[in-house]
């Protein structure tokens, strides 16, 4: 390791004084001008990481659904999985280490993870649309060139064609190959072979309008449309032409807003997505014949791929375990939709990707969705070395069956959630089923639901547990909740954390909105009232012992109006 050579280099990506950031599930993610630093550093790490591991690590500049002035950067492990907690760890040490530091830490990371200097390492690097990924893409060649790496820039990928590309080369071309025509070879056969055993195929099914956030997913669907193009038709809209990355289009906009993002041309029935900024989120929607918005979420799409999954087993007689991930923000009526109608098990983690992606793989057959519409099918060994045997083996109808899960798990990117590969997936399955897009939407009725975001002083006074479903600390606040949620039919709430800045996540569901109108009104009304005149006259009961502690602890003294106001909207959008 040339400590000089990284001082000399270091220098020239100062980082900016005062700034702290936080390695969390996506990386690092903040302002463009913030993060030349960040991207040199995380070079080093790589480098690091990849010698460790005797393995290629990723690296992929992008904030996804981040407005277009934001950027951020991710590493990527070898089987294309998430970074692993502790380098999280050493990746937040090593960005906010002052410049004198830096010799130092990096050592230190060498050492606690026994990592082999002599060891060669090899990066391969990514970057999404943003104007200013190409810059911050040469940073991190800078920190990966000065410790002696060798890399590959692919240049512009999605955040999921960059995983893909890391487990291939992991895997010496058993997942697939490591190019992007490689990419779209492999889901293209899949999806072609699978769509071409449909019963059912008429030009309804085929076309697809596709909203890509003015993001990446544009220019590599336009690459792909000739890969697919007997199978389905595709029509994009925000394709980067004109309009700002993410801004006021795209899944997580469509998912917050509730409605259509701008630039899209929607007529009733037709089926619609969007992307996110990065490819790795997609939503499905429609208008109805009167004009309503229908969304169909993460939720939803598990609920049909594991249906269909579900039934290709018992088509074939296997008995293969499927679990279904899903997290505390999926929708009640989905877990039983699963659970009682599908006979699927369900099982809930803590919110993040990485703990929905570790959960499913104790599964044969693992599906995972958030409900942003972020998710994928995971496939064990042994389950796919089942699947391609009964493809040869069995018969008829068996054997078409068989044909189809393994084509099933050629169209899946096994890497990471990935908006295209969930896309065509969809499609096949509806062309099979026959399906149009009311008819999946009406598998079942989402519960009424809200969601917010409240902005507080320290997000660490509230803990949880139960997958962050019920609140440990500060006490007496989940004995409220209780209390509201126990009097309504299918009624449900968390209060949860944000896992990397100072938020606190509101959630809450029931089963109409006259149970929603009343048990809000009430809450309004009394815990409002209580509140303040417990303050005043200093009794000790829930809300008043809440509110205390809450402040003390050094919580926003407005917090619980601020709860209130929250409880005003869901009255609000309850009534609508």
């Amino acid at each position: 390791m040339d400590l000089d050579a990284i001082r000399e280099y270091s220098a020239l990506h100062a980082k900016p004084s005062g700034l702290v950031l936080q390695y969390g599930t996506a990386g690092f993610r903040t302002k463009a001008e913030h993060l030349d630093h960040v991207m040199f550093r995380m070079g080093l790490l790589a480098v690091l990481r990849s010698k460790q591991t005797k393995s290629t690590i990723g690296v992929m500049v992008t904030a996804s659904h981040n407005p277009e002035e934001d950027n951020g950067v991710k590493l990527v492990d070898p089987l294309g999985e998430m970074l692993a907690p502790s380098w999280e760890e050493h990746a937040t040490c090593l960005a906010n280490a002052e410049e004198h530091e830096m010799p130092r830490v990096l050592m230190d990371i060498s050492v606690k993870a026994a990592v082999n200097l002599h060891q060669d390492a090899f990066v391969v690097i990514g970057r999404d649309t943003r104007p200013s990924s190409e810059k911050l893409s040469q940073s991190v060649i800078d920190g990966v060139t000065v410790l002696g790496g060798q890399f590959h820039d692919y240049g512009l990928l999605t955040t999921p064609q960059l995983h893909y590309m890391v487990y291939c080369r992991n895997t010496s071309g058993q997942y697939g190959k490591a190019t992007i025509e490689g990419y779209y070879e492999k889901l293209s056969k899949a999806f072609m072979e699978l769509t071409k055993q449909a019963f059912c195929s008429g030009d309804e099914y085929r076309s697809l309008k596709v909203d890509c956030a003015n993001g990446i997913g544009a220019l590599k669907l336009r690459e792909m449309e000739h890969y697919i193009s007997q199978g389905l038709s595709v029509q994009l809209f925000n394709d980067g032409t004109k309009g700002k990355l993410n801004h006021l289009c795209g899944a997580d906009f469509v998912k917050s807003h509730q409605k259509p993002p701008q630039g899209m041309e929607m007529k009733s029935n037709e089926r619609c997505c969007s992307f996110d900024g990065d490819a790795d989120r997609i939503v499905y929607y429609y208008l109805d014949v009167d004009g309503h918005f229908h969304l169909i979420d993460g939720d939803k799409i598990a609920t049909l791929i594991s249906s269909f999954l579900k039934e290709l087993l018992l088509e074939i007689g296997e008995s293969l375990n499927i679990g279904v991930v899903q997290t505390a923000y999926a929708n009640g009526s989905s877990t039983r939709y699963l659970e009682e109608v599908m006979k699927v098990s369900v099982y809930c983690t803590k919110t993040g990707v990485k703990h929905l992606h570790h959960k499913a793989q104790e599964f044969d057959i693992g599906v995972y969705f958030e409900a942003n519409g972020h998710g994928t099918v995971l496939f064990s060994k042994a389950a796919e070395t089942k699947i391609k045997q009964l493809a040869k083996e069995l018969e008829d109808k068996k054997r078409e069956a068989a044909k189809m899960l393994e084509n099933v798990i050629d169209l899946f990117n096994q890497a990471a959630g990935d908006a295209i590969s969930d896309m065509l997936v969809i499609e096949a399955i509806l062309i099979l089923k026959g399906l149009t897009v009311q008819q999946w939407d009406a598998l079942y009725t989402d519960l009424p639901n809200r969601q917010l975001k409240v902005k507080v002083a320290d997000r660490q006074v509230i803990s949880t547990t139960d997958a962050e479903r019920q609140v440990v600390t500060p006490p007496g606040l989940q004995e409220a909740i209780n209390d509201l949620v126990k009097k309504y039919k299918l009624s449900r709430a968390f209060v949860r954390p944000s896992g990397t800045e100072d938020i606190v996540r509101v959630y809450a569901e029931a089963d109409s909105q006259v149970s929603w109108g009343s048990a809000i009104e009430k809450m309004c009304s009394e815990s409002l009232t209580t509140w303040v005149v417990g303050l005043v006259a200093g009794e000790k009961n829930y809300f008043n012992s809440v509110a205390v502690s809450l402040i003390i602890k050094g919580l926003m003294s407005d917090l619980f109006m601020q709860i209130f106001r929250f409880i005003l909207i869901l009255q609000n959008y309850f009534h609508q």
